[in-house]
């Protein structure tokens, strides 16, 4: 079992990311630019409605400033001055030539012509005061003796009417926004909680244990349509995959009966041949074929035994310097054989794991077996724990030939040999592909985890069990 990458994304990031929040997004958005083109028109409407009136107001005393009399002007401009409690009234008289006569101001607008239209000054006027008096609306008319009458008006109400307006926008946004980006953030977390409570739903089933289901809350929502949905799915698939399952193990079982009697019928034969006989070495190979056929099916069960995953009634506590003494002390008469110097390295204190103590020490075996079968003579093999903050380590590193990093997954299957040991006979390390497959099944029993590496330097491969410690 190799190690499974998970990559831990800040919690925020992940929240932002989920489909709740990407709506409440959107929605935002639209909501914003809605709200935008809906208080630009109300202000649009508002300020043209003031602007209409202060263009009625200006143009009714316009009117009455150019029918009254001449010489009766100023005392007309004296009472406009005296009625314009908010000075929002600018005006002037002024000859034919363009002298002031009369008024708050002692210069006509040089963007006013005496049309008698209205015009919008964006710069206002300027008094005699000094006061400058912003945006206005204004308006000039020519009188019959030549004079001229100028009137304007700020428009101040129009724009603090607009200002409130966008104000209470700002204000009625945040108080919209906020809300709804702390709920969707709420939001997404409940979403996200429920996609981790997937998550370690999944774990086992990732392990090989198809008994595990999702959880389903009481919501009925999408996500629990989705994991009803794999539920029913992983129930069908643990339905076939028992039925396969069930076949192969009940072919390998039967198989090994005649098998059996085929082995003992042979061995019989080559007891009742002279050793002289033609007929002798052939004997010979078959027994050894058949011997081969009954350690695959009898690996093939074992393999089917450990991925029971409920086979844990006899975990216990055990000690891993002394499983590793015994599987180094097994070995070293093989290595010594193969002329390869096989090494035990433990360090000082190693922490105590649970776990089934014949199947970690067959774990152990299996990959100290497969390093020395892969490692040519004159290699070295090393047998190494770590004890790391996580749990302990066992580390079984060779020098041959490696594993390539596209098989690595590989090469924990069933009956997979790598590219360049595909034909036994050619193979200077026959086998039949299961001692990893064993391997792995047992780690998968333990929770462990396995990793293959290449080996420190790059030559050869460093084969990793990482247990963990008991409570």
């Amino acid at each position: 079992m190799t190690r499974l990458e998970n990559p831990s994304i800040a919690p925020l990031s992940e929240r932002w990311r989920s489909s709740t929040a990407r709506l409440i997004l959107i929605y935002g958005g639209f909501f914003l630019a809605w709200s935008v083109l809906l208080v630009a028109l109300i202000n649009w409407q508002i300020s043209s409605y003031l602007e209409h009136i202060v263009d009625d107001i200006l143009e009714q005393r316009v009117a009455y400033l150019s029918h009254i009399d001449r010489d009766a002007l100023p005392a007309a401009l004296a009472m406009t001055a005296a009625t314009d409690r908010r000075g929002v009234m600018s005006f002037g008289v002024f000859d034919a030539v363009g002298r002031y006569v009369a008024g708050n101001i002692d210069r006509p607008p040089p963007e006013l012509p005496a049309d008698g239209a209205l015009h919008r000054l964006a710069d206002g006027v300027v008094r005699i005061d000094g006061v400058h008096t912003g945006a206005s609306r204004g308006v000039a008319v020519r009188l019959a003796d030549g004079s001229r009458i100028v009137l304007t008006r700020t428009t101040d109400a129009a724009d603090r009417i607009g200002a409130i307006i966008r104000n209470g926008f700002i204000w009625a946004l945040s108080l919209t926004l906020i809300p709804g980006l702390l709920g969707g953030f709420l939001l997404a977390r409940g979403s996200l909680k429920r996609v981790r409570r997937i998550e370690t739903a999944v774990a086992p089933i990732m392990r090989g244990d198809l008994g595990a289901r999702l959880p389903i809350s009481e919501r009925r929502d999408e996500v629990d349509l989705l994991a009803s949905i794999v539920n029913r799915m992983l129930d069908r698939l643990e339905t076939l995959l028992g039925e396969v399952k069930g076949v192969s193990d009940s072919i390998a079982h039967d198989l090994r009966t005649p098998l059996t009697r085929l082995r003992a019928q042979l061995y019989r034969l080559q007891r009742e041949t002279p050793a002289d006989d033609a007929h002798a070495a052939t004997i010979e190979r078959c027994i050894a074929d058949t011997d081969n056929l009954l350690n695959r099916f009898r690996a093939l069960l074992r393999i089917s035994e450990l991925e029971d995953l409920q086979r844990r009634a006899g975990f216990g506590p055990v000690d891993l310097r002394e499983k590793l003494a015994r599987v180094h002390e097994l070995y070293s008469p093989l290595a010594e054989d193969k002329h390869i110097a096989f090494a035990l390295e433990l360090p000082a204190a190693l922490a105590g794991v649970r776990a089934d103590g014949g199947l970690l020490f067959e774990a152990i075996s299996n990959l100290v077996d497969n390093a020395l079968k892969f490692t040519p003579d004159g290699g070295r093999v090393v047998l190494r724990a770590v004890d790391e903050k996580a749990g302990p380590r066992i580390d079984v590193i060779d020098s041959g030939p490696g594993i390539p990093a596209a098989e690595r997954e590989a090469v924990l299957h069933r009956f997979y040999r790598t590219k360049t040991c595909r034909n036994e006979h050619e193979c200077e390390a026959p086998g039949f592909g299961l001692g990893l497959s064993i391997v792995s099944a047992i780690v998968k029993l333990h929770d462990y985890r396995f990793e293959i590496a290449d080996a420190d330097g790059g030559t050869g491969t460093r084969m990793s069990l990482y247990c963990q410690p008991s409570a």
